[in-house]
């Protein structure tokens, strides 16, 4: 998805401000906007009842806005949409640091924190920002089922995260280890490259045999692929 609208650098506020490994902070929104493109779902996170409640969402990017969706009938997702503060995160991780000790050995990643307070997508847009999101989690495949129902327009809750607030750390090209730092070379130390991987179509039992695969689903494996990330 291309990167649309505000390009300007991300703020550093109280939130956004990286204070560990500060060097390995993006503060562009195109890195920010990678994090999230390349991405299936994100952990949302709310304080309910004063108890930290925290639940995985599919996401779509639409602009400056990341787009998630649940039920009209959840009480986490009424909450969100009533104005409570949110806090989003995106985790790519992308290897394990062995080093030569404990303490040294790490993980590679790029990570994405957004702080808002979302808002709910209005009746006549809902739609096409289901869409939206159907687009990203599963492209085309809006092209081979039937559309969408007034009744199940109206059951879901469609809500919108601006990306306004956010943080990016990304310490993907970060060394394992140091020259001259006292450690033992004779013990191994190196990476251990982690990637996500699409497995083969699995057809429902109930489907019609001899029902193709539709290119929807292999277009989605393809661009697992093609990134390693989700």
């Amino acid at each position: 998805m291309l990167c649309n609208g505000d390009m300007t650098d991300l703020p550093l506020t109280t939130l956004t401000r990286v204070r560990r490994g500060a060097h390995h902070q993006r503060t562009d929104r195109a890195a920010l906007y990678d994090v999230v493109d390349t991405a299936l779902y994100a952990t949302l996170a709310i304080v309910r009842d004063d108890r930290p409640v925290a639940l995985p969402v599919g996401i779509g990017r639409d602009g400056d806005d990341l787009l998630v969706h649940g039920s009209t009938g959840s009480d986490f997702f009424r909450r969100i949409a009533a104005g409570a503060p949110v806090s989003l995160t995106i985790t790519h991780l992308m290897g394990l640091k062995y080093a030569r000790s404990l303490f040294d050995s790490s993980m590679r990643y790029r990570c994405a924190v957004v702080h808002a307070v979302a808002s709910v997508v209005p009746p006549e847009e809902k739609e096409a920002a289901l869409l939206t999101l159907s687009e990203h989690l599963m492209p085309g495949r809006s092209e081979d089922v039937r559309p969408m129902t007034a009744r199940e327009i109206a059951a879901t809750l469609v809500l919108r995260i601006p990306l306004a607030e956010a943080s990016v750390k990304d310490n993907a090209g970060s060394l394992v280890e140091v020259d001259d730092d006292g450690e033992d070379r004779s013990v191994w130390a190196g990476m251990l490259p982690l990637r996500v991987v699409a497995g083969d179509p699995v057809t429902s039992p109930q489907t019609v045999a001899g029902t193709p695969v539709p290119e929807s689903v292999r277009r989605a494996a393809r661009r697992v692929a093609a990134s390693g990330t989700a």
